[in-house]
């Protein structure tokens, strides 16, 4: 008779543990992929929304102690992400210990990748679009809108290695909260995995491209579509531009989070797990 373990995996079986689910991944039919990752593009851009309503309510706050909290409600992105099942492109670069142990080919690793990032970006932009239209930036006398302008102008405003470099610290404690989930023999474990990393990496302001796909367009369309508003609330804001978004963020930070979450994360934990093991 086998025996039971409600504990915890550890460490080694947890790597045996994500290159299976990255074999599961890459082998995914390329629609269901991609619904998945809508889902998980509108999930990380509904944790935004909260974050950026807590940021606005917060800002009386001691800087560090609004960071903590805006850093916990954006926790509720990836929880939907992980409990709900989505497909998120970030936490996807752990596909790479699957592909270093040989059981995902370099063209199956890339294809989910590209079907993924595509995925993502529709669900984020789509739900940017429809809390826009919602005029749920005008809450709060306003200070939802200002605050989403803000954080967007800083984001397009970022120096091209700079937002690189936040990009690495960012996907490695998004990949790290991913791996930590994969010890879980709960829901409950799940939860308590993601938060204190998806917080750390929030509070601390790093770059996460998925989420920078609601942010930056959130604010780009309300400078586009209502200019009265702006007007109202006297900001610069010269930097936010499409342009911007895609040079001096979304690229810069998008190849930040692939070495971070390939390099800092999978390749580490695969060369001392998986490197002499057949998974």
């Amino acid at each position: 008779m086998s025996e039971i373990r409600i504990d915890a995996l550890l460490p080694a079986e947890m790597a045996t543990r994500a290159a299976y689910i990255g074999v599961r991944k890459a082998e995914a039919p390329a629609l269901t992929t991609f619904t998945l990752a809508v889902l998980a593009g509108a999930f990380i851009a509904l944790g935004a929304v909260f974050a950026t309503n807590t940021a606005a309510g917060a800002s009386v706050l001691p800087f560090g102690i609004a960071k903590l909290l805006t850093g916990l409600v954006f926790c509720l992105g990836l929880i939907l992400v992980v409990v709900g099942g989505a497909e998120l492109f970030t936490g996807n670069n752990l596909i790479v210990m699957a592909w270093a142990s040989g059981k995902v080919s370099g063209g199956a690793l890339l294809r989910n990748w590209v079907i993924v990032y595509a995925g993502n970006f529709v669900g984020s932009i789509g739900t940017a679009l429809l809390v826009f239209w919602s005029k749920q930036y005008t809450f709060g006398a306003g200070a939802v809108g200002e605050t989403a302008l803000k954080i967007a102008t800083g984001k397009a405003s970022l120096d091209f290695f700079q937002a690189v470099a936040l990009g690495v610290l960012c996907n490695a404690l998004v990949c790290l909260a991913v791996w930590l989930t994969f010890s879980a023999r709960s829901t409950i474990d799940k939860i308590a995995a993601i938060i204190f990393p998806i917080t750390a990496f929030v509070a601390a302001g790093f770059e996460h491209s998925i989420a920078n796909m609601y942010f930056i367009p959130f604010g780009l369309l309300i400078k586009e579509f209502d200019p009265a508003f702006v007007a109202e609330k006297g900001l610069d804001l010269t930097n936010l531009t499409w342009g911007n978004f895609f040079i001096n963020n979304l690229l810069p930070v998008t190849i930040g989070n692939i070495i971070g979450g390939t390099l800092l994360v999978a390749a580490i934990y695969w060369s001392v797990f998986l490197r002499n093991k057949d998974v």
